[in-house]
């Protein structure tokens, strides 16, 4: 690299640090400012093996702030080129193959005058001459080889090396039925706190709970919580109710038409749940509800699943039951399996209302010269502080008028193979605080559509089915005890972070825990 004003020669060269690599199917170059605070006023072109690319051509990816194109750059708008910062140049030049290859720029940097720079650089590995579509095997797309031609097409597609993510301890072929195009792992840090106790009718005694997180404090926030229920005899937990939804919808010519296929149905019940239930040896339809607006009709088939989360499972018994009610009513202008209503991986008023998946409650009584020597707060602070979170969470339209229920749900389906999507209605709660007659605290929260298994989709993975095991949740006839320990878990968060901003101190725990443990300095 030179200067225009004086040759500077190896000094600025070096000041840029450029190099070439393949990454996503073209040609990138990287400059690494080692040289000053630079506002470039004029991108230039790039030369690629003598071809020349036009600055339209290029963009520009710095490491903070917008992307924008070489062509935009300008006196009007000026290019922050910071010292010690990095920019990505993408061009429109297919993958190099493997070699040597020489390559050169200029940057026009107002008091700096014009940058030249060049550089030569050998690439390792020829590119793949696809359009970017990742290799698959019909016959077993889980084998070692395909996984590791996957894996090789992934790093030269991305110019990228996937060191971590190759590193796995089970063979691929345990992601059968959970992950397509199986790559490698994402690795996602355990703590195990606890033990919490909990006093259910399915769960009883003391429960080590992992919790996968990259979020700084939680971990030590959750086994706060458990110090101080188990100081109380441990958490009450009692499952309320179960179901799961399909909800198909039908359209008819008019209103008229619509209300008397509700009434039809509602004749049809035993041999429609028949029907349903052929599919599977564990579906159990409980009931059809009909919710008709204008000329359409949604019905919400409700299920009982086992031990399986079951959204697929009665996906396909509603379906078998959808197909015989085409037969049978002639008069469906269209219909499709699902309407919506049953809210799948959605929150909504209605499955708090009406269950989705599981509803359990969690409940303790912390007397109060526990709660002041262990979580420095009164009582009285702290039902007044919830108190104002419920008129708060109202006003916002939240599902949940508690602290921080979605963190331990989001760990624990992370850690015990859930669908983690379901974290989206699971996380939906109520939170209920009151001042006892002894002056005690009461605590209660209840999670009206935690979506849970034990059994069937990621649980059986490798890892996933340690944690179950960790806590003798692993397998049919467990799902229930699994929902009062995850329900126990959340009370606990809930009482740490209530309590931490709620305290004496005035938020200051929440704020220093964070600050200590949680940051990256």
């Amino acid at each position: 690299m030179n200067n225009e004003n004086g040759d500077m020669g190896d000094v600025v060269r070096n000041s840029m640090e450029p190099c070439l690599r393949n990454r996503r199917g073209a040609v990138e170059v990287s400059l690494t400012n080692h040289l000053a605070d630079l506002h470039v006023v004029r991108w230039g072109p790039l030369r690629v093996n003598g071809h020349e690319i036009p600055p339209e051509d290029l963009v520009l990816f710095p490491e903070e702030g917008a992307v924008t194109r070489g062509e935009h750059v300008s006196p009007e708008r000026p290019f922050p080129f910071g010292r010690q910062r990095t920019v990505c140049i993408r061009t429109s030049v297919p993958a190099l193959d493997k070699g040597e290859h020489r390559f050169e720029g200029e940057l026009e940097c107002g008091q700096h005058g014009v940058l030249r720079w060049d550089a030569t650089e050998t690439i390792e590995v020829s590119p793949s001459r696809t359009d970017g579509r990742i290799p698959r095997e019909e016959e077993d797309d889980y084998s070692e080889a395909i996984v590791q031609a996957r894996r090789a097409h992934v790093e030269d597609w991305a110019g990228t090396r996937l060191n971590h993510v190759s590193r796995h301890s089970f063979a691929p072929g345990h992601a059968r039925h959970s992950c397509e195009l199986f790559t490698g792992v994402a690795q996602v840090p355990i703590g195990v706190v606890g033990p919490l106790v909990v006093h259910g009718e399915h769960a009883d005694g003391p429960y080590l709970i992992p919790l996968a997180t990259t979020e700084g404090t939680m971990v030590a926030s959750y086994n706060r919580g458990i110090k101080l229920l188990n100081a109380c005899g441990g958490a009450r937990c009692t499952v309320l109710d179960g179901s799961m939804q399909r909800a198909p919808v039908f359209v008819f010519d008019d209103a008229k038409q619509g209300r008397d296929f509700v009434s039809w149905i509602r004749t049809q019940q035993e041999v429609i749940a028949e029907r349903a239930e052929s599919t599977s040896h564990v579906a159990k339809l409980l009931r059809i509800e009909a919710f008709q607006v204008h000329r359409i009709v949604f019905l919400r088939f409700n299920f009982m699943t086992g031990d399986a989360a079951g959204q697929n499972m009665v996906g396909k018994a509603t379906f078998e039951a959808l197909q015989w009610i085409r037969t049978h009513y002639p008069t469906i202008r269209a219909s499709f399996l699902e309407g919506n209503i049953s809210t799948d991986k959605k929150s909504s008023q209605l499955n708090i209302l009406q269950t989705r998946g599981k509803r359990v409650t969690a409940e303790v009584v912390v007397p109060r010269e526990l709660l002041m020597t262990s979580m420095r707060t009164r009582v009285s602070q702290a039902v007044l502080y919830q108190r104002i979170c419920s008129e708060g969470s109202r006003l916002a339209g939240s599902h949940n008028n508690g602290a921080q229920s979605a963190n331990a749900l989001a760990a624990l389906f992370i850690a015990t193979g859930q669908d983690v999507a379901a974290l989206a209605e699971s996380a939906a709660g109520t939170l209920f605080t009151n001042e006892t007659a002894e002056g005690d605290l009461y605590a209660s929260i209840t999670l009206p559509s935690l979506v849970l298994a034990t059994h069937g989709g990621g649980t059986g993975l490798p890892t996933q089915r340690e944690c179950l095991e960790l806590l003798d949740c692993y397998g049919r006839g467990k799902v229930l005890r699994l929902a009062e320990i995850v329900a126990g878990v959340v009370l606990a968060g809930e009482l740490s972070l209530m309590c931490a901003v709620a305290s004496e101190r005035g938020s200051e725990e929440w704020v220093s825990s964070h600050e200590r443990m949680g940051r990256h300095h």
